[in-house]
């Protein structure tokens, strides 16, 4: 897989030029930076030698769109958990409806509910005489960060060889940051590489902050310690997460990314959703502009999520 780098036509200011990695149009599934790490995931249930796959995520999830899809192309038996906000909208998003064309079992929960569901829902497929494979390790979500982070490290290479091939090197990095994935396997990859540029995590989310960095720094570990490659030293000065455009949360916006996202599509005919690409696009603009960055060579990571960009526009009519 090798998605497209092209540079954004945008108003340039201060020197700076924007390029943006096209992972929405990787060939499956409709896109999006799940596609490289739900295979990941499920190269690992393999090894492992399991034959369940339990996933994990809320009606926008695009992880779970993925997966599910995976799943029913491989003849693998999947069963989502799917967990709700309070006072969440009961209406059913684009992602939610690919997710049950597949025929994957859906085993609803509140935020509060989930370390308890999990175990359910493992114990029920084990003794249906199946061997199970939860995406995230434990039934607290801890174990199998090095398998999610090992996706966007390989993906770090296509970054490396297309700025080999234009004879220069991006300043920075952005990428939305939810559950730190792909920012940490970024990170892994550009610690391998030994390069300089800053890698930047918008994070779309209300996760804590700090538990948000724990996160991507044990994600980090867990993929040295996975390859058994040396870690770097102080490799924790290399996280960097941005916690002050995310508005109230997960799947919350305004009137400020709503324009964002009609500026990307209208100059450069590029979809954008508002829950993650959308803000954190909204989110490096506003950083630069605070922080006065000059004459700096920028990448975005488009990580996908095109169905909710559709649910956007069905919200509008």
């Amino acid at each position: 897989m090798n998605t497209v780098i092209q540079q954004l036509c945008w108003e340039e200011k201060d020197g700076n030029s924007l390029y943006i990695k096209r992972e929405d149009l990787l060939p499956f599934s409709m896109g999006g930076n799940k596609v490289r790490i739900a295979e990941a995931l499920f190269q690992d249930m393999k090894k492992k030698g399991c034959d369940s796959m339990v996933i994990y995520g809320s009606v926008h999830s695009n992880l779970c769109r993925v997966l599910s899809d995976l799943c029913y192309h491989r003849k693998c038996e999947c069963t989502m958990i799917c967990s709700h906000e309070e006072g969440e909208s009961k209406t059913t998003t684009n992602n939610e409806q690919l997710i049950q064309w597949t025929g994957t079992k859906f085993v609803h929960c509140g935020k509060m509910e989930i370390a308890e569901t999990v175990d359910y829902v493992m114990g029920q497929i084990k003794s249906s005489g199946k061997k199970p494979y939860y995406i995230y390790g434990s039934r607290l979500g801890t174990g199998n960060e090095g398998t999610l982070a090992s996706a966007y490290a390989d993906a770090y290479e296509e970054i490396t060889a297309f700025e080999k091939k234009a004879g220069w090197e991006f300043d920075y990095v952005f990428c939305p940051s939810g559950t730190g994935a792909t920012q940490a396997g970024l990170i892994c990859g550009h610690l391998l590489a030994g390069d300089h540029k800053k890698l930047i995590g918008v994070m779309i989310s209300s996760r804590e902050t700090k538990r948000a960095y724990q996160v991507v720094r044990d994600s980090v570990k867990a993929y040295f310690d996975k390859c058994e490659k040396p870690l770097p030293d102080n490799f924790e000065k290399e996280i960097c997460l941005l916690d002050q455009y995310r508005q109230e949360g997960y799947g919350k916006y305004d009137k400020r990314i709503v324009e964002c996202m009609k500026e990307i599509y209208l100059q450069n005919g590029i979809p954008m959703d508002p829950v993650y690409t959308a803000k954190a696009f909204w989110g490096m603009k506003e950083f630069i502009q605070e922080k006065r960055i000059k004459n700096s060579r920028i990448l975005f990571l488009h990580t996908g999520g095109t169905p909710l960009f559709y649910d956007f526009l069905a919200e509008q009519k």
